[in-house]
């Protein structure tokens, strides 16, 4: 007679067992964001189509992922954005540059917003809007450029190459010589002064100033950011929104053990 108990699986063990491929699968959503087939997501957990369709019915009904009707595709859901917004908010740089923005913000009266690096690229984190209409690249969650935004000009100039190497690469091959001059040209200049003044850049008729974020040992950990409508965010305003910026950034930095460098 056979113990089947010893080729059998505990129900603990299957518990935990599932519960791992559930992570899995959330950790794939999440990597081909903002929304995958089926197919397309079966083959990068490399699981059968069917056994990743099961999973996927559990977590949309837990509200983990969501389908799209039109499309049948699949994203992430609400819970996990709950629970992402959640592991952010336990994140030293968001909880010390709120209070900041939000002095910032109503000091300018023009939106201030926080990005930090992730697997897309400048993604922001925390959003203080002004009272204006100047929300459309400013929403949580917003992947921005890398070479085309002032945010993601200032990540460039201080995150290693290592790190922005796949990212500039894709977007180098869309841009004309001139255009990757004036990149060049911007990263001394963002080196030398850690703040800097786009007009236009990302979207006609928004202005904008970006400064980083430094923690411990100088590593940076986010850039803060103003945006304004072109119309009044310019010239004078967008100087000293630059100036009071680059305090902010300042005071963010040396609350999280960092030092920025002298201008």
């Amino acid at each position: 007679m056979t113990d089947s108990s010893a080729t059998a699986p505990a129900p603990r063990q299957q518990k935990v067992q599932s519960a791992e491929v559930g992570v899995g699968i959330l950790k794939a959503l999440a990597e081909l964001a903002p929304a995958t087939s089926l197919s397309r997501l079966a083959e990068h957990v490399s699981m059968p189509a069917s056994k990743v369709h099961r999973y996927l019915q559990a977590l949309v009904d837990s509200g983990f992922a969501e389908q799209d009707p039109t499309t049948n595709h699949y994203r992430l859901g609400r819970s996990a954005l709950q629970v992402g917004l959640a592991a952010l908010s336990q994140l030293d740089v968001l909880k010390i540059s709120a209070p900041e923005l939000i002095a910032l913000r109503d000091e300018l009266n023009e939106t201030c917003f926080l990005a930090v690096w992730g697997n897309k690229g400048p993604t922001v984190v925390y959003v203080e809007q002004s009272l204006g209409a100047v929300t459309l690249v400013t929403q949580i969650g917003s992947v921005l450029p890398l070479l085309g935004s002032s945010t993601g000009q200032v990540f460039d100039t201080f995150l290693s190459n290592a790190e922005t190497a796949a990212l500039r690469e894709q977007e180098s091959a869309l841009l004309s010589a001139a255009q990757l001059k004036e990149v060049e040209r911007h990263v001394e200049e963002i080196r030398a002064t850690c703040v800097h003044q786009i007009h236009g850049l990302l979207m006609a008729g928004v202005n904008a100033v970006s400064s980083p974020v430094f923690a411990m040992g100088n590593k940076l950990v986010g850039v803060v950011t103003v945006v304004g409508s072109a119309s009044v965010f310019t010239g004078e305003h967008q100087a000293q929104a630059a100036q009071k910026l680059l305090h902010t950034a300042r005071a963010i930095s040396a609350r999280m053990g960092g030092k920025m460098p002298k201008a």
